[in-house]
C-alpha cells in the first residue's frame, strides 16, 4: 500500500509564510521517521515526553507528541515509519528553534519503508544557515536542558511562536506546554469554573482562597490565589469568559484538591496579570466525556464523571451541620433520568443550591461530580464541578428531544431502590455472585466479606420469629416480663407491653444451590408487608390465617445484598450470611437494567 505524503508541509512549519496563520490546524499527512523518549518521569517532570521526526517526503523536521498521547507510543500504536495524519498542531521555540508539538493525530499504517528521501531543514538558527544533522543521521537530538540560573538570567525561554491576534501580548504559549521550567509565557484561556471563596483557620492562622479550571485546545489546568490576591483577582475572573494570563507560578498539582488530569498547577500572585480576551477563537467551550447514567453502577466510589440528565424531580432546599467545621451548609437534591432508562440523586451545596431556580425539567449538563454508594449510586458536586444549563451542545438536543416524545412519561429504574437495614453495603447488580460460588470461594472465613445475590424464598422458620423488644425509641433491646409488665434493664423502665421485633431465619435459593439468610425488623417488614406487632397479633388470634401469611411469603424472589461472617456457637464454627438489604424485584426496573446492559460494551 503507498501513501501520499503532503509534500512540502515540514518546510511551511518550520517557516510559515504571512499567509499560513492557520496551518496547524489544517491535517496533513507525513511520516513519522523516529519516537524517542528525551525525559524520564521524575519528581519535577512527573510525564515522560516522546520527541518526533516528522517527514513529508521532501524534507524533515523535529516535533514533540502532547503528553496526553503517550499512550500512542505506550501501547505501540505509533513507532518508527509510522504514516498518520497530524488532525492538530501547535509550535514553540526552545532555543530559537521552532518545535511542533502534536496534539491529535490518526494512525493510517503502523509499519511503512521510509517514503522518499527527506533532507533536513535548514536551521536558520545556526551562522549561515548551515544544518546541524545529516539526512543520514535524523536520531532526536537530547532535550533541551532547564534553566538552572534564576529567570532573570539571560537563559533563553521557551515561548509559543504562533503569533497572537494581540500585538501587546506577542505570542501565546499551550496550556499544555507550561511547566515549572517556564517564565516568560501568557497563556490564552476560558474559564470553565470558578469556585466560592473559602476561608480556613488553623494553629498557623487564617487565610482565603479561590480556584479556577482554565482551558484552551490543548489542555486544562487549575489556577488557585491565596489571601490577599484574592481580593483583587475574584472580580477579574468569570465563568465561560476568556482572558490573557501572565506571570503566575506554576507548580506541581497537588492531586488531592484536584480531578484535573494536568500534572502542574497555577498559583496566582500579586504580580500575575489577566487581561480579558474579547478575540476567543480557538479557544473551546467545555469539553464533556458523558457517561450514560446506566454505567454508574460500573464506577469506583470517590471517582469523577461527566453527565447530562433531565432533571425530572427538584426536593427543597435543606441543610446539614458540617462536621469538621459545626456549620449550616445548604444542600438540594436533584433526580437526573436520561435515556438508558435510569435515575439517580444528585446533589447540591451551597449557593448551587440555595441559587437553583430551574423549572421545566431543563437540561443540564454536569462535568466534575463525584460518584458516591449512598443507597446504590449517588452523584454529588464538588467545588470543582460545574454545572451548564440547557448547555447549546447536540447531546443536550438529542435528550430535550427524547424527553419531550417518550422521556416524559417513562418510568426509570432507580441505583438506590433498596430497602436499607441497619448496617452492611447496598446491592450491586453488576456484582451478583451465586451461592455455589460463594460457598466455594469460602466467603468469610478469613473475614467479613460482602456479596449480593438474587434468591427466593423457600422456607421461613416460624418459630422464634420475633422478639419482645423495647418500645424507647431506637433501644430496641429485649424486654422481660414482670407479672403484667415487661422490664427494659438497659433504659430501666417497664412498659404495659413490648414492642414487637421481627428476628428472621430463611431458607433462599438461586438455579446453583441453596443458603440459610439471616435478617432483623426491616426484612420482616418487607417480607411480610407488616410490623411485628401485627404479624403476632395474627398469630395469637388465628393461626391459620399467620399460616397463610407465611405461605404468601415463600416463593418470592428478591434482590439480596448480604454479609458473610464466621461465628462460634455451642462450640460450633460455620459461617453465617446476614441480610444487609434486600428489595423486592420491579420488573420494569429489571428490564432496563437488562436493556442497559445490551447498551454497554459487554453487548458489542
Amino acid at each position: 500500500m503507498s501513501f501520499q505524503l503532503t509534500s512540502g508541509i515540514c518546510a511551511r512549519l518550520h517557516s510559515p509564510a504571512p499567509g499560513d496563520a492557520d496551518i496547524l490546524n489544517q491535517p496533513c499527512t507525513l511520516q513519522l521517521l523516529s519516537v524517542k523518549k528525551v525525559s524520564l518521569a521524575s519528581a519535577n517532570q512527573p510525564t515522560d515526553r516522546y520527541r518526533i521526526i516528522i517527514s513529508d517526503g521532501v524534507n524533515y523536521a523535529q516535533a514533540m507528541l502532547a503528553t496526553q498521547l503517550n499512550n500512542y507510543v505506550t501501547e505501540g500504536r505509533i513507532a518508527k515509519n509510522t504514516v498518520a495524519k497530524l488532525t492538530k498542531m501547535t509550535s514553540n521555540s526552545v532555543q530559537d528553534k521552532r518545535l511542533i508539538i502534536i496534539l491529535g493525530l490518526e494512525v493510517l499504517a503502523l509499519d511503512v519503508p521510509k517514503i522518499g528521501d527527506p533532507k533536513a531543514l535548514p536551521d536558520t538558527s545556526a551562522p549561515g544557515g548551515s544544518t546541524a544533522t545529516t539526512p543520514s543521521n535524523v536520531a532526536s537530538p537530547a532535550p533541551p536542558r532547564p534553566p538552572m540560573q534564576p529567570s532573570n538570567q539571560n537563559t533563553p525561554q521557551p515561548q509559543n511562536q504562533v503569533p497572537s491576534k494581540s500585538s501587546r501580548h506577542g505570542s501565546i504559549y499551550p496550556i499544555e506546554g507550561l511547566s515549572p521550567y517556564q517564565n516568560n509565557w501568557t497563556i490564552k484561556a476560558r474559564v470553565t469554573q470558578k469556585s466560592d471563596i473559602k476561608h480556613w483557620s488553623n494553629q498557623r492562622g487564617e487565610g482565603k482562597l479561590f480556584s479556577v479550571t482554565l482551558m484552551d485546545d490543548s489542555a486544562e489546568i487549575k489556577g488557585t490565589a491565596f489571601n490577599t490576591v484574592v481580593d483583587d483577582l475574584y472580580p477579574k475572573l468569570e465563568e465561560g469568559r476568556v482572558y490573557y494570563i501572565s506571570k503566575a507560578r506554576v507548580n506541581l498539582a497537588k492531586k488531592k484538591f484536584s480531578n484535573l488530569t494536568n500534572d502542574y498547577e497555577l498559583s496566582f500572585e500579586k504580580h500575575t496579570e489577566i487581561e480579558e480576551c474579547h478575540e476567543v477563537s480557538n479557544v473551546p467551550m467545555v469539553k464533556y466525556n458523558f457517561v450514560p447514567l446506566s454505567g454508574l453502577e460500573e464506577l469506583a466510589k470517590d471517582s469523577t464523571c461527566d453527565v447530562i440528565g433531565i432533571v425530572k424531580e427538584v426536593a427543597p432546599l435543606s441543610e446539614i451541620i458540617s462536621k469538621a467545621s459545626s456549620r449550616s451548609i445548604p444542600k438540594r437534591e436533584l433526580t437526573l433520568v436520561d435515556k438508558s432508562g435510569f435515575s439517580v440523586r444528585l446533589t447540591l451545596w451551597g449557593k448551587q443550591a440555595e441559587s437553583y431556580n430551574a423549572d421545566d425539567a431543563p437540561v443540564i449538563a454536569f462535568k466534575g461530580v463525584k460518584v458516591g454508594d449512598f443507597g446504590g449510586r449517588s452523584l454529588s458536586m464538588f467545588s470543582s464541578s460545574t454545572m451548564t444549563i440547557n448547555p447549546d451542545i447536540e447531546e443536550a438536543f438529542a435528550l430535550r428531544g427524547w424527553y419531550d416524545a417518550y422521556g416524559a412519561d417513562q418510568s426509570f429504574h432507580s441505583h438506590s431502590s433498596v430497602v436499607s437495614t441497619n448496617s452492611g453495603g447496598g446491592f450491586n447488580r453488576s456484582e451478583m455472585r451465586n451461592f455455589s460460588d460463594i460457598k466455594e470461594s469460602q466467603l468469610g472465613t478469613e473475614k467479613v466479606d460482602y456479596f449480593s445475590a438474587r434468591a427466593t424464598i423457600m422456607h421461613i422458620k416460624s418459630d422464634n420469629i420475633s422478639y419482645p423488644a423495647c418500645p424507647t425509641q431506637d433501644c430496641n433491646k429485649k424486654v422481660v416480663q414482670e407479672g403484667d409488665q415487661w422490664r427494659c434493664e438497659k433504659c430501666d423502665k417497664s412498659f404495659p407491653r413490648p414492642e414487637y421485633r421481627y428476628i428472621i431465619s430463611m431458607a433462599v435459593a438461586d438455579w446453583s444451590g441453596q443458603a440459610w439468610l439471616q435478617g432483623f425488623n426491616d426484612v420482616g417488614v418487607a417480607i411480610f408487608g407488616m410490623t411485628a406487632n401485627d404479624l403476632i397479633e395474627k398469630r395469637d388470634r388465628n393461626e391459620s390465617e399467620f399460616n397463610s401469611v407465611m405461605q404468601k411469603a415463600t416463593c418470592q424472589t428478591y434482590n439480596f445484598a448480604c454479609r458473610a461472617k464466621q461465628d462460634t456457637y455451642n462450640d460450633q464454627t460455620r459461617v453465617r450470611y446476614g441480610i444487609t438489604k434486600i428489595s423486592p424485584l420491579d420488573y420494569k426496573e429489571e428490564i432496563a437494567a437488562l436493556v442497559g446492559l445490551l447498551r454497554s460494551p459487554w453487548a458489542l
